[in-house]
């Protein structure tokens, strides 16, 4: 039965949200403006880490095309995520 419990997706969900709570934390602590954005700018890369080793089983395959094509795609879904959340929250305020 241990070897059918999926460590590194329970590792990947804690470090997600210790991650999350982190950045919520800037909502929450009075700082400047370069902290803050700085914090969050940390913990967006270190999520997007973990979502591609930890989810994606980035370090499994021996093909290199499978691996680039992940992280492509991961990449790929980053940017349409930020940039439709710049269209609706910020450029969409009217």
């Amino acid at each position: 039965m241990k070897e059918l419990f999926p460590k590194q997706h329970v590792m990947g969900f804690g470090f997600s949200l210790l991650l999350t709570i982190v950045a919520l934390s800037v909502v929450t602590l009075d700082m400047s403006y370069n902290i803050a954005f700085t914090i969050l700018l940390v913990t967006a890369l270190a999520q997007a880490t973990v979502q591609l080793v930890l989810f994606m089983h980035i370090g499994e395959s021996e093909d290199k095309k499978t691996l680039y094509t992940s992280i492509l795609y991961a990449v790929f879904v980053g940017v349409i995520t930020i940039i439709g959340s710049l269209l609706t929250m910020i450029w969409g305020y009217q």
